[in-house]
């Protein structure tokens, strides 16, 4: 049920490959609470999804942008700001790849070659965004920016790869962009860490369902889903959490500070 959160916002969503997707979830959410939109993804990810079907649900264009490239942001956000007629409220960063991941490279025998795009594309993108967003004075005072993250970031996930250390360092460029965009600006800036979720992204990661099973059993709530992702960016995108900035927000049914719970020491002593 939509309650106009974000009636007359107006925002940029990166990253919307398929109806799995956690971006898709949150284009169609955002449309439903009032907002307009622009779609954005890396060229080939455009040839391989589906977004032109979900640009057509939400009468929004697709702007095609290669975050490594400084001038297909700015090309964004010049068509965007034409599009919009003006500045607009919101961005969500749902980025990420890992090439030694996609290649079977095991943590310690990383390619650094791959490793250096792997956080070009993952981290280091989220700096090109906000810094264009910046030059540009493309966002709306009480603007919010919100990038996807997981708690690899903190704690070790051994299959979790070098993507771990993207998901840190952008939690870190959040922080450090977030302050100085909300001292200039009054825009906010945060990642929300969410439960492993089923997308065409997360499901390539070695042991992906043992992963998310046992997410699953430790979290009081159980895994969040990418619906209630979307929620969330919602919330963050509204006015109702203007003074939510610079900021790690966990959203996985409180499996991060679940240290062991009765299911798993009972499955763990049956020896399962």
């Amino acid at each position: 049920m939509a309650h106009h959160l974000l009636e007359g916002k107006k925002g940029i969503i990166f990253g919307a490959l398929d109806e799995k997707s956690i971006a898709w979830k949150t284009a169609q959410k955002c449309v439903a609470e009032g907002a307009e939109i622009v779609l954005t993804n890396a060229p080939i990810a455009l040839r391989m999804g589906a977004i032109n079907q979900l640009a057509e649900e939400c009468n929004a264009p697709v702007i095609p942008a290669d975050v490594t490239s400084p001038e297909d942001i700015q090309n964004l956000f010049d068509k965007s700001l034409e599009h919009f007629g003006g500045k607009f409220d919101f961005i969500l960063h749902s980025i990420g790849m890992s090439l030694n991941v996609r290649k079977g490279k095991h943590y310690t025998e990383a390619n650094y070659d791959f490793m250096h795009k792997t956080l070009d594309i993952s981290a280091i993108s989220l700096h090109r965004v906000l810094q264009a967003a910046l030059q540009k004075d493309a966002l709306n005072e009480w603007g919010s920016v919100v990038a996807l993250s997981y708690i690899a970031a903190q704690r070790v996930f051994p299959d979790y790869n070098e993507m771990a250390d993207a998901k840190s360092l952008l939690e870190s460029i959040a922080r450090s962009f977030g302050y100085h965009l909300g001292k200039q600006k009054k825009v906010r800036v945060n990642t929300i860490s969410q439960s492993p979720t089923i997308t065409t992204a997360g499901s390539g990661i070695k042991g992906f369902d043992g992963f998310y099973n046992y997410a699953d059993k430790m979290s009081p709530l159980g895994n969040a889903s990418s619906d209630e992702c979307a929620d969330y960016c919602v919330t963050l995108f509204s006015d109702y959490t203007r003074m939510v900035t610079m900021q790690n927000l966990f959203h996985d049914g409180g499996f991060s500070f679940t240290g062991m719970n009765e299911e798993i020491i009972r499955s763990l002593s049956n020896g399962e």
